[in-house]
């Protein structure tokens, strides 16, 4: 059995330094200067420990568009990232709307081995929110998808998301919703408010939004059935899910944030540079900071990358015709702590929670976001919180470069990540 020995770790950040010996997939053992023999040292520094990371919101692009991303591409920027685990979106091509599909993508995951890939089931056959796709059959496939979505798409019939949030309450499945009316979003490329006006860009308003979120949590009421809200970008949908979680029988209703929505606002599309270009688009500054607020006080559950890289062709072009998307595994980190440790917001205990906690439980995973406690998995990530790191591009893991945080210094860095006690990533590169 193998023995990892991290030397002078805090664990959530708090009290003195101790070491943690690691045996075999289990903690075995934490106390202050241990003297133990083990296969390989790590000495940490004081760095935080922290359960490793947990990605509701990740696009693979395996199968069909491996010139964008690939599962092996996309598991190291993840590792890197701190993540152990991750939940692959099924709008790949052919689409991942049966069991043979997500079978391929659980198994090239665990060929893989550097992060727990659990595939995403679309809910409708290819995505076209007509007809429900095989969510039975995907459930009690090898891969046991709990996660269903037509990201990038919305369900928008309301009578299919319906029976999808019936269906999924008789195995304990999660639908993920992608909200947005389209018919209010026809043609539009930014988010509808002066920039846009200005710039002559169509809008997407807010309520196109704030609408679906509003019905699907009636709805998830209603059936009893899990829904889980995708991307959360406006301040009117964050108060339409304190509402709701408000209530004293609220249903069963999550939400994420992604890090770009916490960060960057609708200025940047001065430059019409299509690395900004993103769905939902980036809001307001009133959205971000009504965002930050609600992730800090638990209306909004979770961080998620929405991890969405590209090929080159696909955004080195003009504004109209790039694709959304913008790469977010191994920048998370570093984006949390700037706008909600450093502003006061979480503590190291409150980025363990919306990271790793509250994502696993979600997700389903009894073994992830675990505690940092003796006999508890070591699915584990250490984290520097006070180095400060320029963002490069063309230096991610990723296939694709379409960082629009490319040149930006920002604080944390991921020193190590483990997987059920194995080193997957340390000091910046992947361990296999």
């Amino acid at each position: 059995m193998s023995r990892l020995l991290l030397k002078d770790v805090r664990p959530y950040g708090e009290g003195e330094p101790v070491d943690v010996l690691v045996e075999g997939e289990v903690i075995a053992e934490i106390g202050a200067n241990l003297e133990v023999d083990a296969d390989e040292i790590v000495q940490a520094g004081g760095a935080v420990l922290l359960p490793g990371f947990v990605d509701l919101h990740t696009h693979l692009r395996e199968p069909g568009r491996e010139d964008a991303e690939t599962v092996e591409t996309g598991s190291s920027a993840a590792a890197l990232g701190g993540y152990t685990a991750v939940f692959a979106m099924a709008n790949t091509d052919p689409v991942a709307d049966n069991a043979v599909i997500v079978e391929h993508v659980w198994r090239r995951g665990r060929e893989v081995g550097l992060v727990d890939v659990h595939p995403v089931g679309a809910v409708t056959v290819g995505l076209k929110g007509e007809k429900l796709a095989e969510l039975g059959t995907m459930r009690r496939s090898a891969a046991e998808v709990r996660v269903f979505s037509d990201d990038g798409h919305c369900v928008h019939d309301p009578l299919i998301m319906r029976r999808a949030l019936e269906y999924t309450k008789s195995f304990g499945g999660v639908v993920a919703q992608h909200a947005e009316e389209p018919r209010l979003t026809v043609g539009a490329q930014a988010h509808e408010g002066a920039n846009a006006a200005r710039l002559g860009l169509a809008g997407w308003p807010a309520p196109a939004e704030e609408a679906i979120v509003a019905r699907d949590c009636l709805l998830a009421g209603h059936t009893g059935g899990t829904l889980h809200v995708c991307h959360v970008s406006t301040s009117g949908t964050a108060d339409i899910l304190r509402w709701w979680k408000s209530r004293e029988t609220a249903g069963q209703v999550s939400a994420e944030v992604t890090p770009h929505h916490l960060l960057l606002t609708d200025d940047r599309l001065e430059t019409y540079d299509p690395v900004n270009k993103v769905n939902p688009p980036l809001r307001t500054d009133a959205d971000v900071l009504a965002l930050r607020q609600a992730l800090a006080d638990g209306t909004v559950d979770c961080v998620a990358t929405d991890h969405a890289p590209h090929a080159a062709q696909d955004k080195d072009c003009e504004w109209s015709a790039a694709k959304p998307g913008m790469l977010g595994l191994q920048t998370a980190l570093g984006i949390v702590v700037q706008t909600m440790v450093r502003s006061g917001l979480l503590d190291w205990r409150g980025v363990a929670r919306v990271m790793s906690e509250r994502p696993a439980e979600i997700g389903g995973l009894a073994d992830q976001g675990r505690p940092v406690a003796v006999g508890e998995p070591a699915n584990l990530v250490l984290v520097d919180p006070e180095t400060e790191w320029t963002v490069r591009g063309a230096e991610l893991a990723s296939l694709g470069e379409n960082s629009p945080f490319d040149g930006m210094q920002l604080p944390g860095r991921v020193v190590a990540t483990m997987l059920r006690g194995r080193l997957t990533a340390h000091e910046g590169k992947v361990r296999r």
